[in-house]
């Protein structure tokens, strides 16, 4: 009887062990965000950001994987695609505030040059070494200062000049031209980081008169049809294992998008950039064990060149909005998918999420 009541004792603690065990996992999911939110703002934006520096980095990896199979005009289609299935129930409640907007001109033109920095940033990624195509990615918000001050007329005083020069000697020496390793390639990268940075003033002229919501829901609507029409000139039918990737590609962008606009929104720009450029460690980091790749040491130098000056570019935008010389518009920072982009950020998290 002794060794009954025993055995029956060990028992309801087994169950009380494995009840409590399932009611951990249906409460830390819970849990964890209570206590991510309980953080301060810099160290959960700093979490938000290493999570999208992950995720758009390990894109690159699907898409390098992708292309053993299909073009890379097409893995941006299906990317744009699959990106719509995963952002279904979002688009759907944005609807009727996208419908309503009467800018489509520019929605057109933001999406035209959307693609364009889609399509080379990806043939980039599937050429070049991982570490070096997110290392010229990274000026992005070089070209966005140039355009800010030849385009949008805004001043630009000699600090964020001799920045935005600074940066781009970080790109020649990552190209470095005339050495045996160039590749023109790198100008295809150089070219989509331009016309991000692009997409990033018409977002800035949209978001004076449109939503944020608006401006994500044009975006895709307008992306996911164009980026077929490259697509069908180098068509061919995906097998089931390709499509299966290309699903997870466009998941892992939406879930880097999500991230990258949580951390914008948790600290100020200048306080988030600086995480950004982790991503040229995460692409420098995968491209090594899944691919056997090794960054040079200019890759390396001129990566951290290209970034301080972006990072200096972010924290003087922060410095003169703050003074209140003029209003900095932060609509990306605010919309919940999509176009979450850092300002003139290229590379395949770009585009739609």
């Amino acid at each position: 009887m002794a060794g009954a009541a025993t055995v029956a004792a060990s028992d309801g603690r087994m169950q009380q062990r494995i009840r409590g065990w399932g009611a951990f996992r249906v409460q830390s999911p819970v849990r964890l965000a209570e206590r991510l939110a309980e953080l301060p703002a810099p160290i959960r934006a700093a979490i938000w950001m290493t999570l999208a520096g992950i995720c758009f980095s390990s894109m690159s990896v699907f898409i390098r994987i992708l292309a053993t199979e299909l073009h890379a005009f097409q893995i941006a289609f299906f990317r744009n695609a699959f990106a719509v299935l995963w952002m279904l129930p979002w688009l759907v409640r944005h609807w009727s505030v996208a419908v309503g907007g009467g800018r489509h001109g520019l929605y057109l033109s933001r999406s035209l040059l959307g693609l364009v920095g889609m399509l080379g940033s990806f043939y980039g990624v599937i050429v070049l070494p991982l570490a070096d195509a997110t290392a010229l990615s990274f000026t992005g918000p070089l070209f966005a200062t140039l355009g800010a001050a030849l385009i949008l007329k805004e001043d630009v005083r000699l600090r964020r000049w001799t920045a935005t020069l600074a940066g781009f000697l970080g790109v020649l020496i990552v190209v470095r031209p005339g050495a045996d390793s160039f590749q023109w390639v790198s100008v295809v990268v150089l070219v989509a980081a331009a016309t991000s940075a692009g997409t990033t003033l018409l977002v800035k002229t949209l978001s004076r008169t449109e939503p944020p919501e608006a401006i994500v829901v044009n975006m895709v609507l307008y992306l996911t049809p164009l980026s077929l029409i490259p697509a069908l000139t180098v068509w061919q039918t995906p097998s089931l294992w390709a499509l299966g990737v290309g699903a997870v590609l466009a998941g892992v962008g939406t879930l880097g998008h999500m991230a990258m606009t949580r951390g914008f929104a948790s600290a100020d720009a200048s306080a988030v950039m600086p995480y950004d450029y982790l991503r040229l460690i995460f692409s420098a980091a995968f491209g090594f064990v899944v691919f056997a790749e090794v960054p040079s040491h200019w890759t390396w130098v001129g990566g951290a060149v290209i970034a301080a000056a972006s990072i200096y570019i972010a924290q003087r935008e922060a410095a003169v909005a703050r003074a209140g010389e003029r209003p900095v518009l932060r609509a990306a920072s605010k919309t919940v998918v999509g176009d979450g982009s850092p300002p003139g950020k290229s590379g395949p998290g770009g585009g739609a999420a």
